[in-house]
């Protein structure tokens, strides 16, 4: 074979080589590499599955509201009168019971420097236990009275039974009182706290045995005053995570704001302690803090030390919501009115839903938040 015979063998070879490459693995002649049905056009792109975004669940609009603390509510409560209890709060007879479940708490320095509490609720139903109970002051049945509240306490003050006497409250007195059978006596309390820390009682016996010369409903026209509103007020406020209120060299109250509510406890006789309900063992913790400034001083002449405190007429204060510190004015015109929270405008603040403590200190009360 001469040079160019084997030239022309070689491109032969190579042309069908090249021409085998074109087919495509496997194919036949001139058949394309592409998918049946495609007619030779590009692959497809993959499907991609879009999740819409979950739409949060709307929350639920009641018919009615807590009037004490603005919570939605399916059945109207508003007509009901309050309950106002009387709470102890010595370091001795401490855990309080009951006490995380009132809507409104009220703290006011009495004698010696030691505080009562007045848990005021506007449906005692399921409350279950409470204690222990202890006696009144002429100033908590002059709160008692603005709420239209059935006052509970054991034993009392004289200027508390003149108040009494002279403003026709509805009370009931576990000590001075035909109400045995509405309380006991704790017997582990009594033997290590003593006998005055011992007094219970139980929102079943309340309810059972409420007497039936008591006025249950609101007299018509009757209304507590307060505003409720999920928006914080108007105007710039400073924030405020603690809040530290000073009653006396026995007692210090503590709050600080954590998960939506402000958790409290409490200093007493030097002592660091935790606020604790002892029922169920839970944080005693609200949503609005308030500090109300006032004029407090000894009753002359009074030989156990006991106390004046004005509550009405009017003062400054602060209310602290939502990790925020407000400065109001409060006003109170006369006992059977209850207070009125203003701004600096004069127009009623609101409150953040959800219950309420209500801190009445001295004008000069080192008060202090950050």
């Amino acid at each position: 074979m001469n040079k160019r015979q084997r030239g022309i063998l070689f491109l032969s070879t190579l042309t069908l080589l090249l021409l085998c490459a074109c087919g495509g693995g496997g194919g036949t002649g001139g058949a394309s590499s592409s998918p049946p049905g495609n007619s030779g056009s590009l692959p497809e792109e993959p499907s991609i599955s879009v999740i819409a975004p979950v739409e949060p669940d709307p929350e639920p609009v009641y018919p009615y509201a807590n009037p004490l603390t603005g919570e939605g509510l399916n059945t109207d409560i508003s007509g009901k009168r309050p309950i106002a209890i009387m709470f102890n709060n010595l370091k001795k007879a401490l855990p309080q019971v009951g006490v995380s479940q009132a809507d409104v708490l009220y703290e006011i320095v009495a004698e010696g420097g030691i505080t009562r509490i007045m848990g005021v609720y506007q449906d005692l139903d399921g409350v279950g236990d409470l204690g222990s109970i202890r006696s009144a002051r002429d100033y908590y049945v002059n709160l008692a009275l603005g709420h239209d509240a059935i006052y509970i306490h054991a034993g009392g003050s004289p200027q508390a039974y003149d108040a009494f006497d002279s403003w026709g409250i509805n009370h009931i007195d576990f000590v001075n009182g035909p109400y045995d059978s509405m309380c006991w006596r704790d017997p582990e309390r009594r033997k290590t706290a003593g006998l005055e820390h011992s007094m219970f009682t139980s929102s079943e016996k309340i309810l059972d045995q409420m007497p039936s010369r008591f006025r249950l409903e609101h007299q018509e026209g009757y209304q507590v005053g307060w505003t409720f509103s999920k928006d914080l007020p108007d105007g710039n406020a400073p924030e405020a995570a603690k809040l530290t209120v000073p009653f006396s060299t026995y007692k210090t109250g503590y709050f600080t704001y954590e998960d939506g509510k402000y958790t409290a406890r409490q200093t007493l006789d030097g002592t660091d302690i935790p606020w604790v309900d002892g029922q169920t063992g839970e944080a005693v913790g609200v949503s609005n803090v308030l500090v109300l400034y006032t004029d407090v001083s000894l009753v002359k002449g009074d030989e156990a030390g006991r106390m004046n405190v004005r509550t009405t007429g009017t003062g400054t204060g602060l209310l602290l919501r939502d990790g925020r510190v407000y400065e109001i004015t409060w006003e109170r015109e006369k006992r059977t009115d209850n207070y009125s929270f203003l701004d600096q405008s004069g127009q009623d603040i609101p409150l953040s839903p959800g219950p309420s403590y209500i801190n009445i200190v001295s004008s000069s009360a080192q008060v202090v938040w950050e």
